[in-house]
């Protein structure tokens, strides 16, 4: 397996069905992919997940399971989702062609999140709230849902033909530079966007009463800092930039 894939983890958000997580354990397989985390799932000890995980049980045992998404994404140092709904809230599109190739590109240096939403459900704001940005499948506007596991299979091809398709490869499939750096994680960066937002209501420039404007404010600061990615350095500036606002005008509680 390509050092790339090792950093590529498929995250399955409260799935409903033990069968759509089978299959999608099977999808990762023909792709090559091992990765699988789930949030709150069903059981997985069942005669349905085995079968439609057929060839890829070693995947489906391997499977982590997490009681939240904010557990699952703790180590992770990048983080997108997938949806068919468009939002103004719901940060920004990107084609899965051109996703795809940006997290092979990430990925070579990066712990990457894939985020899939309940089958019925998908996504809510605030778990979109925690991608970089989102990538939306093309489909029927008649029928624009995509079963959970095809949406799995479709996300792994789209990342593998990115892989196939880069000239600077070495023999083995490894990219030959690191113009990439390594990234903060999401817990990390869950501490910087609490300190931002105390910061910016320390200068008033969002109120203190959780009005909508401000929490706007963090979800577009969220999506535009998670989008970029930070490394050490540059969290490390933005939280100094935090500590000189909280120091000049007294507040050192953080």
């Amino acid at each position: 397996m390509n050092n790339w894939k090792k950093n590529i983890y498929f995250i399955l958000v409260e799935p409903k069905e033990s069968g759509n997580i089978g299959s999608a354990a099977r999808a990762m397989n023909n792709m090559d992919f091992h990765n699988l985390r789930l949030v709150n799932p069903p059981s997985l000890d069942t005669d349905e997940a085995r079968m439609f995980a057929h060839g890829s049980r070693e995947i489906l045992k391997a499977a982590e399971s997490f009681a939240s998404l904010e557990e699952a994404l703790k180590d992770m140092q990048y983080v997108v989702g997938t949806t068919r709904r468009r939002g103004r809230r719901r940060g920004a599109f990107i084609p899965v062609d051109q996703g795809t190739g940006r997290l092979y590109e990430i990925a070579s240096a990066n712990k990457v999140a894939i985020l899939f939403g309940r089958e019925d459900r998908g996504l809510f704001n605030s778990e979109v709230d925690r991608c970089g940005f989102m990538m939306n499948i093309p489909a029927n506007k008649k029928q624009p849902s995509i079963n959970l596991a095809h949406s799995v299979m479709i996300i792994a091809y789209e990342l593998s033909m990115s892989g196939i398709g880069h000239s600077g490869l070495d023999k083995d499939g490894n990219l030959l530079y690191a113009d990439v750096p390594a990234f903060a994680d999401q817990k990390a960066m869950s501490h910087l966007y609490e300190r931002i937002e105390n910061a910016l209501r320390i200068l008033e420039y969002i109120p203190h009463d959780g009005d909508l404007t401000g929490k706007k404010a963090i979800q577009n600061i969220m999506h535009c800092l998670g989008r970029a990615g930070l490394s050490d350095w540059e969290l490390n500036m933005f939280h100094g930039i935090c500590r000189s606002i909280e120091n000049k005008l007294g507040n050192t509680d953080n």
